[in-house]
């Protein structure tokens, strides 16, 4: 059976619906840096996810090839992440989402180093005949956090917000969004085929 890091580290990816804190350990991305409305169709954001959907699955599927990458074992594919701020602000205005920075971001199996990123970059140019240049290998130390699970639109996210500003004052916390320590979201959920209210994602926000 495939390893499913969703199952394994529950911690991580299945929040109580009520705030909870977290130290979250250091962990490899593979990432894709961009600004923008992440909702424009053709925009720079869709074609970041291609990038990192299309380099995710050059690795797990690295099984099939000639390439043997040494400690692989078979794994579902983690889901995307993002962090996410205002280019000129530190709180996310959704009300001039042109105005999101963002990096997009899928989790890499431990076995993943730097050397065999650099080989499925080489080979997803290749085989794609697409330029992978903008995906880099991103090491992220997160530590500690307050997270909550979101149910529903994207857009109805800032009173969960607010739910955890509360939450982490009342426990004698403070929010510390600082480079590069951003707003941090799980997309838990297929937008294409779950419904707006039922769509899962993990929110995180550092804190001190």
């Amino acid at each position: 059976m495939s390893f499913d890091y969703k199952k394994e580290y529950k911690n991580l990816y299945h929040p109580k619906k009520q705030p909870e804190i977290i130290k979250v350990p250091k962990m490899n991305y593979i990432a894709v840096s961009g600004s923008g409305d992440p909702n424009q169709e053709d925009g720079t954001y869709h074609k970041a996810l291609e990038l990192l959907y299309g380099l995710a699955y050059t690795i797990k599927m690295s099984k099939k090839s000639e390439h043997k990458i040494p400690g692989y074992f078979d794994y579902v594919v983690p889901p995307l992440e993002g962090l996410w701020w205002s280019k000129d602000k530190q709180k996310i205005d959704y009300a001039h989402k042109e105005n999101f920075a963002w990096i997009s971001m899928i989790r890499l199996p431990d076995f993943v180093t730097e050397k065999e990123f650099n080989w499925a970059v080489k080979t997803a140019t290749e085989k794609k005949k697409q330029d992978f240049s903008q995906v880099k290998f991103f090491t992220y130390d997160e530590g500690l956090c307050a997270q909550v699970m979101h149910i529903g639109s994207y857009d109805d996210e800032p009173a969960t917000i607010e739910e955890i500003h509360r939450f982490v004052k009342k426990e004698n916390y403070q929010i510390d969004i600082q480079n590069p320590r951003y707003h941090h979201e799980i997309y838990l959920s297929d937008p294409r085929r779950t419904k707006t209210e039922r769509r899962k994602t993990v929110i995180r926000l550092p804190i001190k």
